[in-house]
Parts: structure tokens; sequence; C-alpha cells
């Protein structure tokens, strides 16, 4: 590969100067030359040019133009960036290389006029012998340029490198070009220049103290400066600029058997150079929820580091990350209504879903504080939905809420005909708890009118097996272990230390046994996590397989082995689940009204007697069924021959495979003998797969709640207070917890074991 060289011309010791059009031309200092190329490593560069002009390392930067353009300079700061400039280069046998040594700001107080619409820039030359200030002549006039901290340094080409600089030092002006100050004052003054004449003078009222303080506030950072309080009351306020010495000064104060407020004394003149503005020390929670509530409303998921960027771009204020974030609460607040009094609304939502919604059940509890307990809330049009046109099949799980309060989201759902979610029931709880879920399905009970034969797939922890039994010991019920989270038990009791590559076989294998028919295929699945771990062998066989296992399970689940089958209802609470309570519900509800309304003008232009998803699995068995032999007999079974021998039971929808028992659809088998016996495959499908079946689960609408936009009255002596478990400061998660299964884990590379890494290893700690 051919090296690129080009001739540096080092220039040092000499002064820019720009013409009428911005052009940079460098004048005196001395030159040096040397070659260099695109091998060349920046700190043999930066070395070899200190030592030519004998400067510092550290303070020595180096910058160059690129070719057609003598308005900008450009740092040479790695490696990348000599590349750069010789590619750039890559027509001329020469390039310059101008050597800048670092400058800091040194203001001199004495020198400063009171006025600010006139300054003087000094800038301290440490690179040469002579450390004497030199005075630079830029005076920048009536610019009302806002007096700001800044925490860079700048040198003769208005270069913000921030090497080693002390921070917050206060600065009355900074050589740089005057259209760069133009543009800078105008693009700050631009958003708060309507604040500017927030404050008249003596003589000026205000309907409220609060409309008082806000337009000072305004006021104050339209001007740029910074005030702090010395009397503030409902009935006085007496503000001082925060610069010690400034006589600038206001009082306001009640205009008597009024609540207007009026200034009575003012002092409008700063002989300050404006205190620290730039940090935000203005700008409270309710200023900035003022600023970007109206943005919220557009963009519900405004972030605080946008909010931060905005204001500064906007104001020239610079929030940190908290700041922006309680005042994103504040403002959410001011939009949504209050956290804490939507808890006191309850009793009249529940009354209002109750008559709105006959049939529904909605209810709550309190502790003996009278602090939020739970809720539980089930539409009738959704028990309608279950009860007539579903498969008696509940997923049951939970979501954590991330609102002020946080909480648990506890729900049961169920699959429609097309195998889309159809939710049955939520409750908000306090926290997933034992306690909390029996709760829960207790009131679901109460709520169903049939309770039958209900197979629920769920969780074997949290207390859900023990709520199950104890509340339909009466039924006939079953219990399918959820995979998803079985999954995640067997590589949590896993001691030895596998692989990330032969834990996701052996979960694999764990889903293969689960879903084989036979018990045949369960043991072979079975054998290869054997061969594998003995240990995990034995926790899978101790796990109770018939709970899980297709082989062994006496419910019908119709192939549906986790319970978050219900990820689309639980999508739905993100966009929720940072609401108050009372919208919280309303939203899920809006939701839930949709999707019945959706789904019944949908169902009603389908002219196929399945749902479209079972009529895809019919004709994708009759494709197979083709190929396949049957031998007739004088009775009711059937031998039918492929790649596999079967036995088929047509009057009891059996077929050996298991499949047609498993699915409620029949097997290419089962259609291969319908179709011998000149019979209809459809009339053999479950009904529950049928359009009209769909068509029953969304037949009841759900009613919208009167006055959800107005206030809510408290419709009782009930009174109920927010849990008091509140969020933490800071930015929540937003990602719902998953499987861990499929994540890469930590390995230290010193001893090999998983769950740490080399820096925190407990084994080179006791060596």
């Amino acid at each position: 590969m051919p090296v690129n060289k080009v001739i540096a011309i080092c220039q040092s010791g000499g002064e820019f100067e720009s013409d009428t059009d911005g052009v940079l031309s460098y004048k005196g200092g001395d030159a040096h030359a040397m070659e260099i190329d695109d091998r060349m490593k920046f700190k043999h560069l930066k070395l070899e040019v200190a030592e030519m002009f004998n400067y510092n390392l550290d303070t020595m930067r180096l910058k160059y133009f690129i070719p057609g353009n003598r308005k900008t300079l450009i740092s040479i700061s790695n490696d990348k960036d000599i590349k750069r400039m010789i590619k750039f280069h890559n027509d001329s046998d020469t390039v310059e290389i101008f050597v800048v040594t670092k400058e800091i700001i040194s203001p001199d107080e004495s020198s400063m006029p009171g006025s600010r619409s006139s300054r003087t820039i000094f800038l301290e030359n440490r690179g040469h012998e002579d450390t004497s200030p030199t005075l630079m002549t830029n005076v920048v006039d009536d610019m009302n340029m806002p007096n700001l901290l800044f925490d860079a340094t700048f040198d003769l080409v208005g270069d913000n490198s921030h090497d080693g600089l002390p921070t917050e030092m206060p600065v009355s002006e900074i050589q740089m070009p005057v259209s760069f100050v133009n543009s800078y004052a105008e693009k700050h003054a631009k958003a708060a220049q309507q604040w500017t004449n927030n404050i008249t003078g003596v003589g000026q009222r205000f309907s409220s103290v609060n409309e008082f303080r806000d337009a000072l506030r305004k006021y104050a950072i339209a001007h740029q400066f910074a005030f702090k309080y010395k009397k503030n009351d409902g009935n006085r306020v007496t503000v001082k600029c925060k610069s010690e010495g400034c006589p600038w000064r206001i009082h306001a104060s009640r205009l008597a058997t009024t609540p207007l407020i009026c200034i009575k004394k003012m002092n409008s003149t700063h002989t300050c150079e404006g205190s620290v503005l730039r940090t935000g020390y203005q700008a409270t929670r309710s200023w900035i929820a003022g600023i970007v509530k109206e943005k919220l409303k557009v963009y519900p998921n405004y972030k605080p580091k946008d909010i931060v960027n905005d204001i500064k771009e906007e104001y020239g204020i610079e929030l940190n990350y908290f700041q922006a974030w309680r005042g994103k609460e504040t403002a959410k607040e001011q939009l949504q209504g209050s956290y804490k009094e939507a808890y006191s609304q309850l009793p009249s939502l529940c009354k209002k879903i109750m008559e709105t919604n006959p049939g529904s059940l909605a209810t709550f509890s309190t502790r003996e504080d009278s602090s939020f307990h739970r809720l539980f809330i089930s539409f009738d049009a959704s028990l309608h939905g279950f009860e007539r046109g579903c498969r008696s099949l509940l997923f049951l799980d939970s979501i954590f809420l991330k609102s002020k309060y946080q909480g648990s989201l506890l729900a049961a759902t169920t699959a429609d005909g097309d195998d889309r979610v159809f939710p049955v029931a939520f409750a908000i709880v306090d926290m997933e708890s034992d306690e909390n879920w029996c709760w829960f399905l207790q009131q679901l009970k109460s709520a169903l009118r049939t309770c039958h034969g209900i197979t629920f797939v769920a969780d074997r922890e949290k207390g859900l097996r023990e709520s199950i039994a104890e509340n339909f010991h009466d039924q006939d019920f079953y219990h399918s272990f959820c995979l998803h989270y079985l999954s995640e038990q067997l590589i949590r009791d896993l001691k030895g230390q596998f692989s990330h590559e032969v834990k996701r076989l052996m979960v694999e294998d764990l889903f293969g046994a689960a879903r084989s028919p036979t018990s045949e295929g369960f043991h072979q699945y079975a054998e290869n996590i054997k061969t594998i771990s003995v240990e995990a062998y034995n926790w899978v066989m101790q796990s109770e397989p018939i709970y899980w296992a297709n082989a062994f399970f006496q419910g019908a689940r119709y192939n549906h082995m986790k319970s978050n089958f219900g990820e689309t209802f639980y999508s739905w609470i993100s966009d929720a689940h940072e609401l108050p309570i009372i919208q919280m519900v309303d939203t899920i509800r809006s939701k839930i009204m949709e999707l019945i309304y959706t789904q019944q003008v949908e169902s009603n232009k389908w002219l196929t007697r399945l749902t479209p998803s079972s009529e895809e699995k019919i004709e994708k068995e009759s494709l197979k069924a083709r190929t396949l032999h049957v031998l007739i007999s004088a009775g009711n079974k059937f031998e039918v021959r492929g790649d596999t021998v079967e036995d088929v039971d047509v009057d009891n929808c059996d077929c050996s495979c298991k499949s047609w028992q498993l699915s409620g659809l029949p097997c290419c088998h089962a259609i291969a003998v319908i179709t011998c016996l000149g019979r209809d495959p459809y009339d053999y499908c479950s009904r529950y797969f049928t359009a009209d079946s769909y068509r029953i689960t969304f037949s009841e609408s759900i009613n919208p709640i009167l006055n959800v936009e107005g206030p809510w009255q408290n419709g009782g002596s009930v009174t109920v207070t927010p849990p008091p478990t509140r969020r933490p400061p800071g930015r929540p998660t937003t990602k719902r917890g998953g499987s861990q299964v499929g994540r890469r884990q930590l390995q230290c590379s010193r001893c090999k074991a998983t769950g740490h890494n080399r820096s925190s290893c407990k084994e080179f700690l006791l060596e």
C-alpha cells in the first residue's frame, strides 16, 4: 500500500489577521519544515514540533487550513487527524501547520466599566517566555451579550479546548469574530426576548404573587442575571441582584383588601457584570414545566436530556439532568392531573364503570391507613366474549408499573379464535405478592359466570399454584406451568459453569420435551439434556412434567405454552404506565374498547367458515394429506401411512400423532381419512375457531365512561390515599423484564466463572 507524504511547514510566533470577508492570514513568526506521512503518530509529530520551537507539550496545539477554506482552522489531536490532513492535501506538496499555545482569559476587574455595552478582552499567552498580558483590541459595542460562565478557554482563533483549564471562570468577553458574537446573542435572545418587558417598573400590578414571581423569573432570564429573595411570602416579595454590591433591587407587596400584587420600589440599575445564570439557578421546576408543557402534549416521550439541550439552545441556560426530569414530572402532572388526587377518585371510578357497563366488576381495597392496596376491573364485554366465544384458557402474568407510585399490573388474558390476545380482567396492585395474586383470582372467580374446565397457564412460583388451587378447588381446572419461567428457573438452579451456548441447547431440549406429544419423544429430549448435565436432567424429571409436557398434561391448552401470550396487551400499558391511576385505567379501557370495535368490523367482512389463521392451518394440512395413504376399515378407526404410520379415530377426534387433540384442528392424517369418507373437514374443527364464534367473542361493546376528561367526584365517604411506595428520583427503566436465557453472561477472564468480571473476581482477592 503506497505511503502518502507531504512537507509540513510549521509556523509559530505570528498572529492571525482577518480581512473583511473573514479570510484569515498568518503574519510574522518563525517557520520550520519537516516531512510527514500518513503513518506518522500524533504523539511523535507533537513531540518533534515541541522540540523545534522549545514549547511545552501540554500547552501546545496544532492546527491547519483545509484547501480552499482559510476561514476555519482545523485541530490536529490524534492519528486519524494526521491521515485526514494528508488526504485533504493529496494534490499539494506542502501543508501549513500552525503552532498555537494555550491562552487563558484573565479579566481585569478594574478596567471593566459599569455598563455592559462595552468590554475589553485580555488573553494571557503562556507559551512564550514573555508572560505579560496581551491586550486584544476587539471591543464589542451595544451587543447586549449575555454574561455567562464558560468552562473553556478560547485562543486567538476561537478554539474552545478544555485541556486542564479551571472551570467556572467569570468572563466579561471572549475573543471571537464579531459575527459569531452577534449570532450567539441573537440566538439566545430570540426565545427570551418576549420577556424583556415583563417587569416595567413601579406601579406595575399582578393578579397574584405567583404571577409576579413568574414574571420576575422570566425577566431575569431575558436580561441574563440571577437574583435572590430577601423576603418572599404571600403578601410581599423583596428581591435583589445575586451579585454582591449590585444596587439592582425590587420590592412588591399586596394592595390592601385585594389579591393584587404591586411593585412599590425598584432600582433597575446594574453595576455588576451579571450573576451566574448559565447554571440554571433561576430555572425552577415550575418554570421548566411551563417551557416544556406544550411540547409534551405533542411528544409524550420528550426526554430530560433533550430538555437540557433545548433549554440551553433556546435560553442559554444549563440545566442538570435532575432539574429537567423534575420539570418534566411537574409538567406531566399539570397536563394529566395530580397523581395523589387520582387515588381519591377511585370510588367514583368503580361506581361509574359498573353503572355504564352493567355486568362488569370494578372493586378496590385499601389498607388500614386508607392507602391504596389494589384495584380489580373486568368489563362485561370481556367476560361475555371469554365465556361465549373463547377457549377455556387463561394466561396469568404481570408487569411492573413505572408510575409515580410504582406498583404492578396483574392480568388474565385469553386467546381468541384467531390466536390473538383478548383481555379478560386486570388489576393494579401496590406490589406483586402471593396475597395480591390470591385476591386477584378471588375477584376473577366472582366475575366469571362459568368456571368449569379452565386451563391456567401461569408461573409455578409467586404463590400462583396455591392461589389457583385455593380459589378453584371446587371446579374442574388445570394449571400449566409457563415454559418461559420454567426455563429461567432451570438456568438459575444450575450450579455448574455452563457456557451460553450449552445453556441455550438445554433450553431448546426443554421446549422440545414439552412440545413432544408422546412420552417417547419426551424422554428422548430429556436424554439429550442428560448428556450435557445429569443435574439438569434430574431437575427436569423432578419438575413435575405432568404440569407442562404435552405427553402428560391432562388439560387443553391448544399448544400455548407460555403465560406471556398477552404481550400485545402489556405493550398497551407502556403507553399508560406513567399516567395517574385514573387515566391509566381509562387508557386501558379505551384500548380494549377500540380492539373490540376493530375486530367487530373486520370479522363481519370474512366470507370463510373459520378464522383466517385457522383457514391457513387447514389448507396446509390438506396439502400434506394428499400424499398419505388410508387403509379403509369397517369400523371407525383407520390406519394412515406416510412418513409415519398413524391411527385415526374419526368419531372421537383422535389421532395417534396427538396433533388433532392438542390443537383442536384436524391434522393431515385426520383430513386424509375424512376426505376418503366423503365428509367435510370443517365439520371436525373445534367451534372456537369458527368465524361465528369469533363474532360472538367481540359481539358486546364497552360503553364510554362519562366525564372522563373532567374532574372526578368522590362517590362516597371512602378515602383513598396513595400507597407508601414511590418511584425513586431519576430515569426509570423503559424495558419490560424478559427472559435471561438468550443473553450472554459475564465471564471472568481470571477464574473462568460466570456472573462477574476480572475486576470484581473474589478468587483473586482471596489469593
